[in-house]
């Protein structure tokens, strides 16, 4: 009965990080910007990257699965 509810929640998040990290969304970084000294562009696609894992595995551990 669980699995029912979280399908469609992994499909949302799915087409959530397809839409993230297309290209449009991607090339609105300026890629001369600095945070800390590190450049912006792979700071946030790696902080993307890592909150869509973070979601992921929450999401399926909340499954009880």
């Amino acid at each position: 009965m669980q699995t029912r509810r979280v399908q469609p929640r992994l499909l949302a998040l799915f087409f959530a990080a397809l839409m993230a990290l297309n290209y449009p969304l991607l090339s609105l970084w300026s890629p001369q910007a600095t945070v800390f000294g590190l450049p912006l562009f792979p700071t946030a696609l790696f902080g993307l990257w890592a909150l869509l894992i973070a979601a992921l595995a929450w999401l399926l551990e909340r499954s009880g699965d």
